[in-house]
């Protein structure tokens, strides 16, 4: 893997030929999220997202025992002492998940041990969750008197649905790989995580660009996810597809009986 710049030592990026990686990198402390991390997050997101050859980004925690667990609650003293002072802070980690869920390129979160708070809500900013059988899940700010994010709350509700949604907060029940798949909290249970994770991103980089990237924009507008493109905008991207070199390669291919090679024009 080839290393790129991040502002912040604790959140890494990684080149992998089609593969982007993003690496929560505070093994330490469970990958905790501090503010420095929350504001490295759209930053590297962009750096990731402008490579051409990069087709689809991996979000991961460093090591085995925690993909995050959750934003570093020591910072709360300070950071989210008020109302306004949570309004601050909510700006900053609203960025980061605003930039991986706005994201041209599908983005998977490959899920290991702790996914809690703020790490479950990163996970839930992507487009497809895998989890091995190590993953626990939980929304805790019942537990600590704060009002989840509306963000997050649209994001949550998109993916398992109110009633699931509801249970979630009011308890900070923690849910196994297990729940989490009942639920529709993540798409996936692997064995072998990496392998799977693995495999996906192939098959995703075989796609087309464009029709990949409508078909996010127009999926995320019906399921009312944060930040969702209009149906205008969406319209446009369908017309993108139609008039692009990769539609008429995708014809070409067809005809001949080979497997297209998308250029993302």
């Amino acid at each position: 893997m080839s290393p790129l710049p991040s502002p912040c030592p604790h959140v890494q990026a990684f080149a992998d030929g089609s593969t982007g990686w993003l690496v929560l990198n505070r093994p330490d402390r469970r990958n905790a999220l501090n503010a420095a991390m929350w504001a490295a997050v759209p930053a590297v997101m962009d750096v990731l997202a402008g490579i051409p050859d990069v087709r689809v980004i991996v979000l991961r925690g460093a090591g085995s025992e925690a993909f995050a667990a959750g934003a570093d609650i020591s910072e709360f003293g300070d950071a989210r002492n008020d109302a306004a002072a949570a309004a601050r802070y909510e700006q900053l980690n609203g960025a980061a998940f605003a930039a991986i869920r706005g994201c041209t390129k599908p983005v998977i979160a490959m899920i290991q041990g702790f996914c809690i708070g703020g790490g479950l809500a990163i996970a839930l900013a992507a487009d497809i969750r895998i989890a091995d059988r190590s993953a626990r899940f939980a929304l805790p700010p019942a537990r600590l008197g704060l009002a989840y994010p509306l963000d997050g709350l649209r994001d949550l509700v998109a993916t398992v649905g109110a009633a699931a949604a509801k249970e979630m907060i009011f308890t900070a029940r923690r849910l196994t790989g297990e729940d989490a798949l009942a639920v529709g909290l993540i798409n996936r249970l692997a064995d072998d995580i990496v392998v799977e994770t693995q495999a996906l991103c192939e098959d995703i980089a075989e796609g087309a660009p464009l029709t990949i990237t409508h078909a996010k924009r127009a999926i995320d507008m019906i399921a009312g996810r944060p930040g969702a493109i209009d149906t205008d905008h969406v319209h446009e991207l369908a017309a993108r597809c139609f008039d692009s070199a990769d539609y008429a390669e995708g014809r070409a291919a067809f005809a001949e009986k080979r497997k297209p090679r998308f250029s993302g024009r």
